[in-house]
């Protein structure tokens, strides 16, 4: 896979590196109300269009087969996440903020979460890495992802057993293929691209991420990401409004469910 980008997103791509290099969640956190001289990366203004940049809207895949991917294909908000199984803050991104956005937004069809295996801690973070892209292979990937950030899970590593003991607890129903499948050059080849996507953004740290083309850095509050969803799904039912109407559908189009 190469490196370089469509010339069409590279400006896109040259903010968002801005926006999302070298950042953390204390550095990223939202201003405490009356705090002087702090910003935020993810503010969110009340125009939906605020720092949103639609050339990467294209980093969404949208894959109906994407077994990493959760939500409607065809769902109005994209939430993208670059993240890491040995990231705190990733952790906590899971257990407290994302079940919630699954429950408000995914299970209505506002939302698609699509995941992006981005390790930055070295060995093991490769290691599971590999681990749920194959465990998603068996349809097991967020049984595998709920198992990783378990409360104390990253405390107790991810070595090869610890890793087994994983996909059994998640449910992964042939433990053979599973561990041929980690080591394998298409689990390789997956968490590569998924890398090579998130550093060509200027991603250098956990979590980070791209809603309708709006980069947020950092295990945000929750409100931080209800405010950017519901902006972005207002953007995109205001832009289906202003789509030209009364045009004959196309022989062998499928319409719009």
């Amino acid at each position: 896979m190469s490196r370089s980008k469509p010339i069409a997103i590279v400006s896109g791509v040259a903010v968002a590196a801005v926006l999302l290099g070298v950042v953390s969640y204390t550095a990223t956190r939202p201003a405490s109300p009356g705090a002087a001289g702090s910003s935020s990366v993810a503010e969110v203004s009340a125009d939906p269009s605020a720092g949103v940049y639609a050339e990467l809207e294209a980093y969404a895949r949208r894959d109906a087969s994407d077994k990493l991917a959760l939500g409607r294909a065809d769902a109005p908000v994209v939430l993208i996440e670059y993240a890491d199984f040995k990231c705190g803050y990733c952790g906590k991104f899971a257990r407290d903020t994302e079940p919630v956005l699954v429950e408000k937004y995914v299970d209505n069809g506002t939302l698609r979460i699509e995941w992006r295996n981005f390790p930055i801690f070295g060995e093991e973070s490769e290691a599971v890495a590999r681990a749920s892209w194959a465990a998603g292979q068996q349809g097991r990937f967020w049984e595998f992802h709920k198992a990783a950030y378990a409360e104390g899970a990253k405390e107790k590593g991810f070595g090869k057993d610890r890793i087994a003991a994983l996909a059994k607890e998640a449910g992964v129903p042939d433990a053979a293929r599973f561990a041929k499948d980690s080591e394998g050059a298409a689990a390789r080849a997956a968490v590569s691209a998924d890398q090579e996507q998130g550093y060509s953004l200027g991603a250098t740290s956990t979590p980070s991420f791209l809603i309708n083309g709006r980069p947020i850095a950092g295990a945000q509050p929750l409100e931080t990401f209800t405010e950017t969803i519901e902006a972005a799904a207002e953007a995109a039912r205001a832009a289906k409004t202003a789509e030209p109407t009364g045009g004959a559908t196309k022989p062998g189009s499928d319409s719009a469910r």
